[in-house]
């Protein structure tokens, strides 16, 4: 633990040295990202952080002064509101290109065009979430969006600065532990609560923000969250797997093993309600930040616990006992897989105003966190995993010279990973790197250019095999635009990226019993590498908003997780492999105002669609790539009320991987009410929603579970939420 003692020694004394500055004046100046709020008040919930010409800011650190080329796509407000469905990736399935793990109830990690957990990096506050979500689907990610201001979806060159592992794209939540701004009132009050019928869910979020004199801001915030089983449509089992259990009952049958031929018949038969995927959580945080003139500094703490039941495979039968189940809890009392997610977390961010030469601010922000993951079989203890996570940034913004801005900086990241259990399917392993990045952007008119280059070092380490890698990754990217005229504006990036390979894809050998798998490493993988290059458009095309990209993606030594066909300890084998591969997709959504009732009420259509293919180079599928979706939706918008209708339409994916089943085509139809009930404010809003109306069955073809976890079933849905 030596490398994480020293690191915590540097980055204390460079707080130390943050809070030493001269005292200025004691106002809150304008926050990176964030529109000053001195004198005006802010409604948290419903205005959209844009500037003056409404172009979206992005308050990831570092690049809310650059025009980030490419496609940036942010949720908040009343569409965070109408999405806060489960996880985080469950808040960004509306998005094009993005769509969610669908592991089980508790775990919707988002998959970005295709891509997921190595290749997604989920961020808090710009840093990493430090948790084990990346590393295993049925991890779940340990933020809760019930807390969140905003989420933030980035693409292109800019996502270097926040490492390799963004191949696909990262997602940035954002909240307000750390304040961001000074507020007007004496004491500021946010407020969400809800309840779902599909699962019976009932979840509440809350924050509290105070001025304390002499420019410090007092923050709390918690969140409560508990949801029974949930109701799916149809079969749990789809139609392949019935059709496997169907047919071993018949050979139990026929062999005069009458018991075991009426359990797996009961197994097919499974309708109504997916057993065993409860989930429970629960957080707690604080912070407290100083604002000083133009600088800020603010620490936070906070505590994260959740509990989730794991779905069994019909006809699995291992470990757990099958009579007598009921609907709500009763998956994780009769013996079925659940997993218990703790987390501590400590944070820090610094906004230190220098002016007067290159650098205009320096960018500070360290994460810490203590994790345990422990997965129960029944009541018993299975395995236990335990993370000790330390990242920080240092990043330097220059002052613009004419047309040209940008940043530099460094990063660095320490894992301390142990398994201990009959099942801890990954060797202890220590991984640490540290990065060296910046990212440069040309121009303020029709053209611009956008440049990142990012270097890493990364060690990973298994003692107790004695085992150890070393990987040095050069990646970089290239970013051209046009503005068109009226607001367009057209761009092509070019990108390289090297990985090194994360210590579960190395070190794994073993079952793992939630995801019911028994998953092998290579301890020999190498870099992996990547060419990438898009096209897209973005902008305003008449009273048209368009956003539509194309891309594709050249692999060297791509790493995946491949399914053999062969078992151990009654489990399908999954192996880690390399090989080469390509990517290629196309997103887009287009949003129109058919018709003006008055100054502010209108009729919106929307639209939008996603496309990916992945194969490898001799042109076998990818495992758990998603189908073509096409979604469509008309909206009246008025001051007092909103209505929405949506349709979502997902084809078959007929192109699977050897050993992978198929998933049939589906559609949900939505639709939802809200009302702001005081005229002239839009800070309170009260929402009804209806999803999936016609209660469709539906399998998300990105997920390891889709063929018993199918999606909720018709679900009506109650929010209010409140901005004081």
């Amino acid at each position: 633990m030596a490398p994480l003692v020293s690191a915590r020694v540097s980055l204390s004394a460079l707080a130390v040295a943050l809070t030493s500055q001269p005292a200025l004046a004691q106002t809150a100046g304008p926050t990176p990202g964030i529109p000053a709020t001195r004198g005006a008040v802010v409604d948290d919930l419903h205005t959209r952080q844009t500037d003056p010409t409404g172009e979206i800011v992005v308050t990831a650190p570092g690049l809310e002064r650059l025009d980030v080329l490419a496609g940036t796509s942010v949720v908040e407000g009343l569409e965070l509101q109408r999405n806060l469905t489960g996880q985080i990736g469950n808040v960004l399935e509306d998005l094009p290109g993005v769509t969610s793990s669908s592991f089980a109830p508790g775990v919707a990690r988002p998959v970005l065009r295709g891509f997921s957990g190595e290749r997604v990096r989920v961020l808090f506050d710009g840093i990493g979430a430090l948790d084990a979500s990346n590393t295993s689907d049925d991890h779940g990610v340990s933020i809760d969006p019930l807390t969140a201001e905003r989420i933030e979806v980035l693409r292109g060159p800019a996502v270097l600065l926040y490492g390799s592992q963004a191949i696909g794209g990262a997602v940035n939540v954002i909240d307000k532990r750390i304040p961001r701004r000074v507020p007007d009132e004496a004491i500021h009050v946010d407020a969400l609560a809800g309840y779902a019928t599909v699962n019976d869910e009932y979840s509440l979020g809350g924050s509290v923000d105070a001025p304390l004199g002499g420019g410090f801001v007092f923050h709390a915030d918690g969140s409560y969250r508990d949801a029974g089983d949930l109701t799916v449509p149809g079969f749990v089992a789809s139609r392949a797997l019935r059709a496997e259990l169907l047919a071993a009952a018949s050979e139990e049958q026929a062999e005069g093993h009458l018991d075991e031929a009426a359990e797996l018949r009961e197994a097919a038969d499974q309708r109504g309600t997916l057993a065993n995927s409860f989930a429970r959580a629960w957080s707690a945080n604080a912070g407290l930040a100083l604002f000083r003139g133009d600088s800020t500094m603010g620490i936070s703490a906070g505590w994260y616990d959740s509990r989730y039941g794991v779905p069994e495979r019909p006809g699995a039968g291992h470990h757990h006992h099958e009579e007598g189940e009921e609907a709500g809890d009763a998956g994780e009392e009769e013996g079925g897989v659940s997993i218990d997610l703790r987390q501590f977390r400590a944070d820090f961010r610094g906004d230190l105003a220098i002016g007067g030469g290159f650098v205009d601010r320096l960018l500070t922000r360290v994460g810490y966190s203590d994790y345990t993951h422990t997965e129960f079989e029944g009541a018993e203890v299975g395995t236990v995993f335990d993370i000790e996570g330390l990242e920080a940034r240092l990043e330097f913004v220059q002052a613009d010279l004419g047309a040209l801005r940008g940043s530099f900086g460094a990063q660095y990241y320490f894992r301390d990973f142990s398994a201990v259990g009959e099942e801890a399917f990954v060797a202890p392993n220590q991984s640490e790197q540290i990065g060296f990045f910046t990212l440069q952007e040309y121009g303020n008119g029709p053209f611009e250019i956008e440049g990142a280059v990012r270097y890493e070092k990364s060690n990973v380490s298994a003692r107790t095999l004695g085992l150890s890698r070393s990987f040095n990754g050069f990646s970089g990217a290239l970013g051209v635009s046009l503005g068109l005229g009226s607001g367009l504006r057209a761009g092509v990036n070019g990108t390289r990226v090297a990985r090194a390979p994360a210590g579960e894809e190395l070190f794994a050998n073993g079952p793992h019993i939630a995801t019911q798998a028994f998953e092998v490493g290579d301890p020999d993988l190498t870099l992996e590498k990547a060419w990438g290059l898009e096209g897209y458009v973005r902008g305003a095309v008449g009273p048209a908003q368009v956003s539509m990209a194309v891309f594709k993606n050249w692999f060297s030594d791509f790493i995946y997780l491949d399914e053999t066909g062969e078992e151990e300890d009654d489990l399908p084998v999954f192996a880690y492999r390399q090989g080469d591969a390509d990517y290629f997709g196309v997103e887009g959504e287009v949003k129109l105002p058919v018709a003006t009732f008055s100054p502010d009420a209108r009729l919106m259509a929307e639209a939008r669609g996603e496309y990916v293919r992945a194969k490898l180079a001799g042109g076998t599928s990818l495992p758990r790539i998603p189908p073509l979706g096409l979604s469509g939706a008309l909206a009246l918008e008025s001051g007092a009320v909103d209505v929405r209708g949506e349709v979502e339409w997902f084809a078959a994916q007929n192109r699977t991987a050897p050993f992978e089943t198929r998933t049939d085509s589906f559609a949900f139809v939505n639709a939802s009410i809200a009302w702001r009930p005081f005229s002239g404010r839009q800070n309170i809003s009260v929402l009804a929603a209806v999803d999936n109306i016609f209660d469709t069955e539906g399998r998300r073809h990105v997920s390891f579970t889709k063929d018993f976890v199918p999606l909720p079933g018709r679900s009506f849905r109650l929010s209010l939420r409140t901005s004081l």
